[in-house]
C-alpha cells in the first residue's frame, strides 16, 4: 500500500480541485490519500464524490495552532486532524473562527503591500482566496504581477513570518486543539514539527506533554525534515508510543513536491483507523 496522509486542494491553498487531487493521487499509484486542507472541511464532499476505484480517502484537516517554542515564546504549529466528526459543535466553531482570522490577516497583508505601491489588488486577492484564505494566495498574486518569480521566493522575502508585511493571526492553543480533535472522535498528528526552514521550532518536550491531551502521532518523513530532524522525532515517538507518519504535503503547482514522495507505513495507518471514532475512511 502507498499511503500519503497530507495533501492540500483548492479548498485551501492548493492548486488542484478536490476532485482533481484524488484523480492525481490515483494516477500517482496511491492506495490511500488524506485531504488535509487548512482549517476547513470544504473539499471533503467533492473529493469523496470523485474518488477513483482502488483509492481510499481519509477526510482530514491541517489546523493552525500556537505551541511553545524552543525559546519559550509562542510559535506557530500545524496539527493534522484525521477522521473527526465535522459536526462536533466546539470544533466546528473553532474552525469557523480560524477561517475568519485567515481572511482578516490576508486582507491586512494585501493592503499593506498595496499601500507600499506593490501591484496587488486586495479585493482580487480575497476573491481568489475564498473562505480558507492563506498566504499562498497572496504569493500567487505576487507571481502573477511579476513581483517575484515563484511562490517560494515570495515566502522567502515578502511573506515570511516576522517580515515587513507579515500580520499575526490568533491560532488555537495547541493543547486545546488536540483535545478538540479527540473530543470529535479524531486522531491528531503534529505536522512537520522540525521544519527549521519555516522559522522557529516547537519545543520537543511539548510533544510528550500533549500525549495526556490525546495527541496520537508525529509526522516524520517530510521534505522539510533533515535526517537529524527525523531521528529526533523518531526518538520522541518511541518514548511515547506515538503513531509515525510520512507525507508529501502536496500543494499542486505551488510546491515542487509530488504526491506520494513521502509515505506512511500501512501498520501506522491501521493505528490511526483503529483509534478514530468520528468518521470512516471512504473507499471507492
Amino acid at each position: 500500500m502507498r499511503i500519503d496522509l497530507h495533501t492540500h486542494s483548492s479548498a485551501s491553498d492548493g492548486t488542484d480541485s478536490p476532485a482533481d487531487l484524488v484523480r492525481h493521487a490515483a494516477d500517482a499509484g496511491l492506495s490511500v490519500v488524506a485531504l488535509t486542507d487548512h482549517d476547513t472541511t470544504a473539499g471533503w464532499a467533492e473529493a469523496a464524490a470523485a474518488l477513483p476505484a482502488g483509492l481510499s480517502l481519509v477526510r482530514g484537516m491541517e489546523m493552525s495552532c500556537e505551541g511553545r517554542g524552543e525559546d519559550g515564546r509562542p510559535v506557530a504549529v500545524h496539527l493534522l486532524a484525521y477522521l473527526f466528526d465535522p459536526t462536533a459543535a466546539a470544533f466546528a466553531a473553532e474552525r469557523e473562527r480560524l477561517r475568519s482570522e485567515r481572511t482578516t490577516r490576508l486582507r491586512a497583508m494585501a493592503e499593506r503591500m498595496a499601500l507600499d505601491g506593490l501591484p496587488v489588488d486586495p479585493d482580487e486577492v480575497m476573491a481568489a482566496a475564498g473562505p480558507a484564505a492563506g498566504r499562498p494566495h497572496l504569493a500567487r498574486a505576487l507571481v502573477a504581477a511579476g513581483v517575484v518569480g515563484s511562490v517560494d521566493e515570495a515566502f522567502g522575502d515578502l511573506l515570511k513570518t516576522g517580515g515587513r508585511y507579515y500580520v499575526h493571526k490568533a491560532d488555537t492553543p495547541l493543547p486545546e486543539a488536540v483535545r478538540m480533535v479527540s473530543d470529535a472522535g479524531g486522531v491528531s498528528v503534529i505536522a512537520h514539527g522540525r521544519a527549521a526552514s519555516r522559522g522557529r521550532l516547537l519545543a520537543m518536550e511539548q510533544i510528550g506533554e500533549l500525549v495526556a491531551d490525546g495527541l496520537a502521532g508525529v509526522e516524520i518523513d517530510h521534505h522539510d525534515h533533515l535526517q537529524a530532524d527525523r531521528e529526533i522525532l523518531a526518538g520522541i515517538a518511541r518514548e511515547h508510543d506515538l503513531i509515525v507518519t510520512g507525507s508529501s504535503d502536496y500543494h499542486g503547482v505551488n510546491k515542487a513536491v509530488k504526491l506520494g514522495e513521502f509515505l506512511t507505513a500501512p501498520r501506522e495507518f491501521d493505528r490511526i483507523v483503529a483509534r478514530a471514532t468520528g468518521v470512516d475512511v471512504i473507499s471507492a
